[in-house]
């Protein structure tokens, strides 16, 4: 086997990737919009398409928004962060939180926006809350509270997580309406099985590790 044929075009195909990224991302804001038009277009479009396939396109269109920031840029991001598929989602993960890190305003609107624009099944409303949860801003505390009256007991589960993870004794009162929540959700890793618990359950858990760490302050 030709190894160092086949090694050439590798590398000759990531070059040709990156030249044109950059060349795509060296547009100004004036034609910002089109770009994220054309971007949230294959987005929607990426559904259709096979997972290997789904997963390419839709990373690459992750990385492209990170060069970016504005409102549109966040809101496409998340669309991304609803994906079925895991790496598009960790990408738009992570483009969300380094965008955030700068513009945490826009993106903690576009959380807002998704709270009332997505599915109540949407994957983006439950993993929303794990990318803002080492974001060193305190508004995240509050914008989580939205996340925590959710009607999906999912994306509850997963504010109450982040609430417990950020540590916040502010979290308290947020959590103290959920206390004899009975809705059901499911806790660990999925290929693992999990376990169910109750929303109330996951709320006392972090109520206490909330309440022991104001103690230890």
């Amino acid at each position: 086997m030709d190894f160092d044929t086949e090694l050439d075009q590798l590398f000759a195909a990531e070059r040709e990737a990156r030249r044109l990224h950059d060349t795509l991302a060296q547009h100004g804001r004036q034609e910002l919009l089109g770009l994220v038009t054309a971007l949230r277009g294959k987005i929607n479009a990426a559904s259709s398409l096979e997972p290997e396939e789904a997963s390419l396109e839709l990373v690459c269109a992750a990385r492209l928004l990170g060069e970016f920031e504005g409102p549109e840029v966040a809101d496409a991001l998340i669309d991304v962060l609803a994906s079925e598929q895991a790496e598009a989602r960790y990408e738009a993960g992570e483009q969300l939180a380094g965008l955030a890190f700068d513009r945490f305003k826009e993106v903690a609107q576009a959380a807002e926006r998704a709270l009332e624009r997505l599915p109540e099944d949407s994957l983006a409303l439950v993993e929303l809350p794990y990318v803002l949860a080492d974001i060193p801003e305190g508004g995240v505390v509050k914008l989580l509270g939205g996340f925590l009256e959710h009607k999906n007991a999912e994306v509850v589960a997963a504010a109450i997580e982040t609430l417990a993870e950020i540590g916040d004794p502010a979290g308290v009162k947020l959590l103290e309406k959920l206390r004899d929540d009975a809705r059901i959700t499911t806790v660990g890793e999925e290929d693992e099985g999990g376990a169910e618990v109750t929303i109330g359950d996951l709320a006392r858990e972090a109520i206490e590790l909330l309440s022991d760490e104001e103690s230890e302050g």
